[in-house]
């Protein structure tokens, strides 16, 4: 399924493709929620974290009346966050692997989808929905756990060279093959993702959008034929179990979710939260219905509001290997300019490769530079550039307000094809539509007390004017206001409580709902493979190194 990256629409084609990815609902289903048949067999439901604030619509949202002057607000205020450039000032303590990390967890639990028109952002008129209506007309094309569908699909299977399979030789996944690079560049060690016709035959389309979560999936497929190896390897040994492909992928999702809650959630998140609802001292909203209407939902205060902080994350370059930013082992300094986003978009089958048949054999990933295993702080070295991600802020990278891969539908008004391609815009917009509650109600009604007058309006001026002039300081839209929070109580180096609350709940919930979970089955990586250094595999770098991922 090709999706591009936060949408809400499929066509009929994407549907029929996802038919086998995502179990059946019941009548029931249907007859509760009124979604069509064929939508219903293959999604799962979204629904509202704080369903007293859902159940209160309007008065814990954004005004309803007049919705032109708060959509022109919004667009202000969204314009307003990205006038700011990609500068050292701007960098974070954390690296910038999480800030990809973060987006591939996304497309394992969530693909967005709308069989009715009316639950999108490209109406002339863009007035609110109610809370019912959005519940009745938006479905989610995943299955909400973090089972990595997005790496599996339905395999594994005999060979096949269908384009829209995942590709499997045994118990092992085929990778793809590198392209030649241009003259006197630097041949980095690595591989594609499997192909044909540029076409990544993975099992979501999205993890082709750009080059950083395109090597993370590349490097789950590696992770999980070292895993199988390793199994073969020790056949005698306690963690081996019956059934090398089963018992590979079993391994892998557990791995996969323990790093998630314990590496990447403690990191963008406050580690207090996370192991309050771990532990359960901190009582969980998360509370999803009992079957049949469905097991399990998707929060669309995560989905669309808070879980987008990893916008703002995003740099407008990157080291991203020897013949990027700093120099390599044995060459002089200094290196090349960094990789600049746009070219992380268009070296992907998506994106053309530039004229090249697969990813060229200079622009694989050396992570290292991107997981903090080899870190220069800003100032420090000036032949070696920064390796973080920016600031969970206000702000967002300046190549966020023109995305070259949205908006280009030429059907669409030209105002449309504005409104896809400005990210901060198009998640404000959406957020109002989709009646997302405010940042003080969602405060208040997690017992925590909202941000001052004073911290929503500190920073930059255009940013407090918008705020001003859009009566968003007192009911303030909740992805603005995670984003305010992680800036003015996390330094820009993780989320506030507000943000960490609904993110650690969503990824934890979820978790604890599938019987088939870590938590669930109690395990921990002390029971999994170990890492190569002979340690617990217990984090993202000890994944990558154990891939052969240059981490």
């Amino acid at each position: 399924m090709n999706l591009s990256h936060g949408d809400h629409v499929v066509d009929e084609d994407s549907v029929k493709q996802d038919v086998e990815l995502l179990p059946a609902r019941t009548a029931t289903v249907r007859e509760a929620t009124g979604a069509p048949a064929d939508v219903v067999q293959i999604s799962t439901p979204f629904g509202y974290l704080f369903t007293n604030l859902a159940d209160s619509y309007p008065l814990a949202h954004l005004p309803l009346d007049p919705s032109s002057t708060v959509v022109t607000a919004l667009k202000a205020l969204g314009s307003a966050m990205v006038d700011q450039p990609d500068d050292a000032g701007d960098d974070s303590t954390t690296p910038p692997i999480y800030t990809y990390w973060g987006q591939f967890v996304d497309h394992d639990l969530t693909a967005n989808t709308d069989r009715d028109t009316a639950v999108n952002i490209i109406d002339a008129d863009l007035d609110p929905l109610h809370p019912e209506q959005v519940l009745h007309d938006l479905r989610n094309l995943r299955e909400p756990q973090l089972n990595l569908d997005s790496v599996y699909g339905n395999g594994p299977g005999p060979h096949s060279t269908d384009p829209d399979e995942v590709p499997f030789n045994g118990d092992k996944f085929e990778l793809g093959t590198l392209a030649g690079g241009p003259p006197g560049a630097v041949v980095i060690a690595g591989d594609d993702l499997p192909r044909i016709n540029k076409k990544a035959r993975i099992g979501d389309g999205r993890n082709d959008e750009n080059l950083v979560i395109a090597q993370i999936q590349v490097s789950f497929l590696k992770f999980h034929n070292a895993v199988v190896d390793w199994l073969a390897a020790h056949p005698g040994d306690p963690i081996t179990g019956v059934g090398d492909f089963a018992r590979a992928r079993q391994l892998v999702q557990w791995h996969y979710q323990w790093i998630t809650v314990h590496d990447f959630l403690k990191t963008v998140a406050m580690p207090d939260v996370v192991d309050g609802l771990l532990n359960g001292t901190i009582t969980r909203f998360f509370n999803p219905p009992p079957p049949p209407v469905g097991a399990t939902f998707m929060p669309l205060e995560f989905s669309v509001a808070a879980y987008r902080f990893g916008h703002s994350m995003v740099r407008g370059a990157y080291d991203w290997n020897e013949n990027f930013g700093a120099p390599g082992v044995g060459q002089p300094p200094p290196g090349g300019p960094d990789a600049a986003f746009g070219q992380l978009f268009r070296f992907t089958g998506n994106g053309g490769f530039f004229g090249a048949p697969s990813l060229p054999n200079n622009w694989p990933a050396q992570f290292e530079r991107m997981t903090g295993a080899v870190a220069t702080p800003a100032g420090t070295n000036p032949e070696v550039p920064a390796r973080f991600a920016r600031k969970i802020d206000t702000h967002l990278a300046p190549p966020l307000t023109d995305l070259s891969n949205e908006g280009t539908d030429a059907a669409l008004p030209r105002r449309i094809q504005r409104i896809l391609r400005r990210l901060a815009v198009r998640n404000l917009l959406r957020g109002y539509r989709l009646a997302i509650p405010t940042g003080q109600a969602v405060a208040n009604e997690l017992g925590i007390v909202p941000l001052t007058t004073a911290q929503l309006l500190s920073g930059d001026q255009g940013v407090r004017d918008a705020l001003i002039d859009g009566n968003f300081v007192v009911a303030t839209p909740l992805w603005f206001y995670v984003l305010k929070e992680a800036e003015v109580i996390g330094l820009g180096n993780r989320l506030g409580p507000v943000g960490s609350r609904i993110v650690a709940e969503t990824i934890l919930g979820q978790l604890f709902e599938d019987p088939d979970s870590f938590l669930r089955v109690g395990w921990n990586p002390s029971q999994g493979v170990p890492a190569t250094d002979g340690s617990q595999l217990d984090s993202i770098i000890k994944m990558l190194q154990f891939a052969g991922m240059h981490p």
